[in-house]
């Protein structure tokens, strides 16, 4: 069954019943202006800005790949962030396990919402079932500050620090996963779902190419995570369980910053995420700028060992970032 607003049918039976006693027999041409605008002024124009105004947008179509070595990688991308433009596409939008490039993710959205000189108790749980995986080394007891749990996050990709983090923000890493798969839908990144704050796999955990250029893109936005990633060392400074102190340095493992690895002429590497697991592959998130100062955020996810990881990137930079 059809429903009729009767009000509205009403309002258009005596608009239409006006035009005609004003227009004569209804042959007098009215012209609206602006009759199908989009906005009811200038200034409301200029204060709902379009949600993909400031994106880089392409289509579903891989190009720049004959001109690589791509097949070393399952998936890459290149997106110049000044003239919004993707100049480099290999299944961007196909599902992949994004390994500890996750953690772009959580320090955006604990420095959306945390304090960075917020102390913090670590936890049993933070802590454990972390045999054979990338720690910062924090054990249950110790006293650091959300400053320094982001430096052992994003420099040597501890997921204990990941952990911590999220159960300082939301009580529980469980928790946290909402609140990341909030932020990511309201980023835009539609083909994306999180379980946890580190990137361990885990079935229900995928990412995209093109959904992490988006997360990257918006953490960038933060100068705190800029200089984060930025740093090739941090020496941290805390207290244990005992009130001891203890320092530790931490080391990034991006090799662009640790200087093993050059980039091509012209790139000046600001900073960026690893990721490596074995079902993830060796991964990398890169924020550089190119000879013209514009800003670049490059991506090669499950590459097939970690100099071919490097071997993409610079070719992908060289090519299509200059």
């Amino acid at each position: 069954m059809k429903c009729t607003n009767k009000k509205r049918t009403g309002l258009l039976c005596f608009i239409c019943i006006t035009a005609i006693f004003m227009n004569g027999c209804g042959t007098q041409k009215v012209a609206l202006e602006h009759p199908y605008s989009l906005y009811e002024s200038k200034a409301s124009a200029e204060a709902s800005p379009l949600f993909a105004e400031n994106l880089c947008v392409t289509e579903k179509i891989n190009f720049g790949t004959d001109q690589v070595q791509s097949t070393v990688a399952e998936a890459a991308g290149v997106f110049n962030t000044t003239t919004k433009e993707v100049t480099y596409s290999q299944n961007l939008f196909k599902k992949m396990y994004p390994a500890s490039t996750t953690k772009v993710l959580t320090a955006y959205v604990i420095l959306k919402n945390g304090n960075l000189d917020d102390k913090v108790t670590v936890s049993k749980e933070a802590v454990a079932n972390m045999g054979g995986s990338s720690v910062c080394g924090i054990a249950e007891g110790d006293i650091l500050t959300v400053r320094d749990l982001l430096y052992g996050l994003m420099l040597v990709s501890g997921n204990d620090a990941a952990n911590a983090l999220a159960e300082y923000c939301s009580g529980s890493v469980e928790a946290f996963a909402k609140e990341m798969n909030k932020e990511s839908k309201a980023l835009g990144a539609t083909g994306s779902h999180f379980v946890n704050a580190n990137g361990l796999p885990d079935d229900k955990h995928y990412t995209t190419v093109y959904d992490m250029y988006l997360l990257f893109q918006a953490a960038l936005s933060l100068p705190e995570f800029v200089s984060i990633i930025n740093t090739p060392s941090y020496d941290a400074s805390y207290t244990n369980a005992s009130g001891e102190t203890v320092t530790k340095t931490w080391k990034n493992t991006n090799k662009y910053l640790s200087e093993e690895v050059k980039a091509p002429e012209g790139i000046q590497v600001i900073g960026g995420k690893t990721g490596t697991t074995n079902a993830a592959g060796y991964c990398l998130v890169l924020y550089s700028t190119n000879r013209k100062k514009e800003n670049i955020i490059s991506i090669v996810f499950k590459a097939d060992g970690r100099s071919n990881l490097y071997l993409l990137m610079n070719e992908i930079l060289a090519g299509f970032a200059n």
